[in-house]
């Protein structure tokens, strides 16, 4: 079922996540970055840019059935980070479920934030 597949979970954590106050952008994995560094531009002057799931990693549950969710966040300064980082992680496991029940899997779904920076604007990274 594509639906309910990682790549549909991507964006909908990464759009859970930002939606968040407090939430600068999210930080990808190094991998991810690594590539859009390496990637042939071309004749296209323009930067690649990384899109915002890049930041999200989403695999089946080692441990059984259901989802794993790690999200790396850049955080604004203002905000406290414990609470920030929890509702985060409260937003993108109701929204995982929710997209899961909703597309007939219903799974467990299991969330981990870490915080790589905290930053005094909003853009992201």
């Amino acid at each position: 079922m594509t639906a309910a597949g990682p790549s549909a979970l991507l964006g909908i954590a990464a759009e859970a996540a930002l939606a968040v106050p407090g939430t600068a952008g999210l930080q990808p994995r190094p991998v991810h970055r690594l590539a859009a560094a390496v990637a042939p531009t071309g004749r296209d002057p323009t930067p690649r840019t990384i899109p915002p799931e890049a930041g999200i990693r989403a695999d089946r549950a080692p441990d059984g059935p259901g989802w794993h969710i790690e999200v790396r966040c850049v955080l604004t300064a203002g905000h406290r980070v414990l609470d920030t980082a929890r509702n985060v992680h409260d937003r993108v496991r109701t929204a995982v479920t929710s997209h899961l029940a909703a597309h007939g899997g219903a799974e467990p779904v299991t969330v981990a934030v870490t915080v790589t920076a905290v930053t005094t604007h909003h853009d992201p990274p």
